[in-house]
């Protein structure tokens, strides 16, 4: 845990589907975001310590690494997986896409809720709690999707059980 520098706090970060509808239930769209993890961490705009993408929110713990402005890196996530979101839904002619109207100045479809939350990690003990949170939070009562954290695979559980990467972009809290 000592490794992680808090200079550049890593932020518990969370976003909602908007009206919390259950869009990410599909894995198309949860991979639209995992693809987008993997962009971000690639060009090292982002260290990527957890994960969780559930059928209406995810969760993230990430960093925001140094010569990169939080707000411009999360400002490119959420836009590029809406955008993503979009042409999925109109590639499909899904009719879902109704769902996403508003009545907006600046957009027509709108995926994500507004102000998604950001808290700055100051601490190895609040980081830990939001690691448990994010990977226990497919057990929860209102979901129970899988029996054990390590059993959900759109989260980084997994990867803090096996040590295995499968998305090519997670960093253990103790390199």
């Amino acid at each position: 845990m000592a490794d992680i520098n808090f200079d550049y706090h890593a932020q518990f970060f969370t976003a909602t589907i908007l009206e919390w509808k259950p869009l990410l239930r599909d894995d198309a769209y949860k991979d639209i975001i995992i693809r987008s993890l993997q962009f971000l961490s690639k060009e090292k705009s982002i260290v990527v310590y957890g994960f969780v993408i559930m059928p209406n929110h995810i969760h993230l713990i990430w960093q925001i690494q140094d010569g990169h402005k939080q707000s411009a890196v999360q400002q490119r996530f959420m836009k590029f997986t809406a955008q993503q979101m979009k042409f999925k839904l109109l590639d499909n002619k899904d009719s879902r896409l109704a769902q996403f109207i508003v009545n907006a100045k600046d957009r027509q479809y709108q995926f994500w809720e507004r102000n998604p939350l950001s808290i700055d990690l100051w601490s190895p003990d609040v980081f830990m709690q939001k690691l448990d949170y994010i990977h226990n939070n497919p057990l929860q009562d209102n979901w129970r999707l899988v029996e054990f954290p390590e059993d959900y695979k759109y989260s980084s559980g997994s990867y803090y059980e096996t040590g295995i990467d499968i998305f090519g972009f997670l960093k253990h809290y103790s390199d």
